[in-house]
């Protein structure tokens, strides 16, 4: 799509820009573990630059642009603390009497809510298929197949880091959070689906 991007977009993408530079300063500093705060910025880190890179050629919508911000932010806050010990969930944790920290359930629900309106966009700006059920399946298949790369990740850096690797893997001991993980970016991938459809198409047909 050869076109300038309109000033509006462009502003909330240097926002973008600006709002993941200012945390992940703050989120470096000191972080409970160098190692862990890396590998969990590390999406932010390649997604910006394909942000700035791909603004004239493919703008993304402010739907998933700001989508894509409250991602990032996600993963730096989880980066600082190691997503087991981030104040929110301790908070969750004591409101809804859980029995752990549940911020990495947070992250992986994000795992899967934000990629879906990525593939969404991708798909229908750069492919003929059009909306509706296969879509909708495509869709969420794509989003689960890169929660389960993602847990692919988790387990090579296990293997390369040993136990330097644990804060990354954030199990805190149950046997099921790989599972859990996936499920949750299920969860997102159809919700999100569900809910913003109508909103990104609005946002797509001005592009």
């Amino acid at each position: 799509m050869n076109r300038s991007i309109p000033d509006r977009e462009h502003i909330e993408l240097k926002a973008v820009i600006v709002l993941w530079f200012i945390a992940l300063i703050a989120s470096g500093y000191a972080p409970a573990d160098r190692l862990t705060w890396f590998l969990e910025v590390a999406p932010v880190l390649i997604a910006a630059p394909l942000m700035v890179w791909s603004r004239q050629t493919f703008p993304l919508t402010p739907l998933l642009t700001w989508l894509a911000s409250i991602h990032g932010l996600i993963l730096i806050l989880g980066a600082h603390y190691t997503y087991a010990h981030v104040p929110l969930g301790f908070w969750l944790q004591d409101l809804f009497d859980f029995s752990r920290n549940h911020y990495d359930r947070i992250g992986h629900f994000a795992q899967g809510f934000i990629p879906a309106i990525l593939a969404r966009e991708i798909l229908l700006r750069k492919t003929n298929l059009v909306r509706g059920k296969m879509l909708f399946y495509i869709i969420t298949s794509i989003c689960l197949a890169f929660s389960a790369f993602y847990e692919l990740i988790e387990w090579w850096a296990a293997i390369a880091y040993g136990a330097d690797a644990d804060a990354f893997l954030g199990t805190q001991g149950d046997e099921w959070d790989t599972q859990w993980d996936m499920f949750m970016a299920l969860i997102g991938a159809v919700t999100a689906q569900c809910f913003l459809a109508k909103w990104h198409d609005r946002q797509l047909s001005r592009l």
